[in-house]
């Protein structure tokens, strides 16, 4: 891993100015500079990149990459344990093939990072993990484990636990299960609390209330999967309840209650859109959604929810929100930074500057037109997918 200048491109550095013409050094598998002009050391690799543009890799910010495999039925799908409504101390990673077809699909499309979630069938799913589409092995991919704690709300907990006669079968049980243990990993915080000034009164390790304690102390956000704008009240009522970082996944009908989310300074990772209406909770479900909750000051990312989207048409979704009145800048950014930023790796990934992880994708045109390919994808430094290269 040496030296390599990218010079001529297009750059869209997304913290700052776009570059007409600009330069990119990468060195030992970072950037060392963006500019013009700039010069490479002997031994650099050089490429030229006249008429290309060049962004930070993508970013799909709620996925099930390597946890639901790709091409496979049963045996690959790993994302839901629905035994047991309450699983938070589940770990995503512990379900996810680096091997997946996905996350070479990614790669080809110029997605360089996912958040891998478990799924939506409990009320409390597990640990999420930030990580890379390439690498030689799981310990390659990981960015950040755990980078939040999925829950959910809505019709998925009350279908699958009702067909098995327990809890939860309504909405109102969702939420109770979910207040009960947040009540209970605060009262294992403070016996660890009154365990530090006395042994013997330390409690025994817990597994499931050490994973809602890291939400608990701000560690990590509460992720909570939400449709609906009931939903989406809940979460936000049961957030202040308990003093929570929280971002609201999919945010289906976001765009009714725009203001209430930008005035409580939550997130929103909305998609996938590009789907058919398939269950009740998506009826009202827009292509605007991202540019009215946007424009509301809504801090926004895109997602395909993959394999619900093939999480490579990540572009065609930024493209689709764009058409339907979404500022272009905002939509770069809901697939860069903003993504980068409630997964919890924004010092790594998201722009296109000094002391960032090289991980950036060379198009054949700006990044969501219609016409444009991916011409090269670069993790660290390292060319890892070259239009045409077999």
């Amino acid at each position: 891993m040496g030296e390599l200048l990218i010079r001529g491109a297009a750059v869209y550095t997304v913290g700052g100015e776009v570059l007409e013409r600009g330069d990119v050094l990468i060195r030992e598998g970072r950037i060392a500079a963006v500019g013009t002009g700039l010069q490479a050391g002997p031994g650099a690799a050089i490429r030229e990149a006249g008429g290309l543009t060049l962004t930070p890799g993508l970013i799909d910010a709620h996925a099930h990459v390597g946890i639901w495999e790709d091409g496979l039925g049963w045996e690959g799908n790993d994302t839901n344990e629905i035994t047991d409504p309450l699983t938070p101390h589940l770990r995503a990673i512990d379900g996810v093939n680096h091997e997946d077809q996905g996350l070479r699909d990614a790669v080809a499309g110029g997605v360089t990072a996912v958040w891998c979630a478990p799924g939506s069938a409990n009320v409390i799913g597990g640990e999420g993990a930030t990580i890379r589409t390439h690498g030689c092995s799981l310990d390659d991919l990981i960015l950040k484990a755990p980078s939040g704690l999925k829950a959910a709300l809505g019709e998925n907990p009350k279908r699958v636990y009702s067909q098995q006669k327990k809890m939860p079968s309504t909405r109102m049980a969702s939420a109770a299960l979910l207040r009960d243990v947040l009540v209970k990993a605060q009262n294992y915080l403070a016996k660890q609390q009154r365990g530090n000034a006395d042994p013997d009164k330390a409690p025994e390790r817990d597994l499931r209330l050490e994973a809602v304690a890291r939400v608990l102390k701000g560690e990590i956000p509460l992720r909570m999967h939400a449709h609906r704008a009931d939903d989406i009240f809940t979460a936000l009522r049961i957030a202040a309840e308990f003093g929570l970082t929280l971002s609201i996944e999919h945010c289906t009908e976001g765009h009714k209650i725009a203001d209430h989310l930008a005035r409580r300074n939550v997130p929103a990772v909305v998609g996938p859109t590009l789907t058919a209406r398939m269950k009740v909770e998506l009826k009202d479900r827009s292509l605007a959604t991202p540019g009215i909750l946007a424009r509301a000051g809504v801090k926004v990312a895109l997602c395909t929810d993959h394999p619900v989207m093939p999480v490579h048409h990540l572009p065609l979704v930024a493209a689709m929100a764009i058409r339907e009145g979404m500022d272009e800048t905002d939509a770069l950014r809901a697939v860069t930074i903003n993504a980068a930023e409630i997964a919890g790796v924004d010092d790594r990934l998201g722009t296109v500057e000094p002391g960032k992880d090289a991980d950036l994708v060379l198009w054949t045109g700006p990044p969501f037109g219609f016409r444009t390919r991916v011409a090269a994808t670069i993790m660290r430094g390292e060319v890892v997918f070259e239009a045409g290269g077999g």
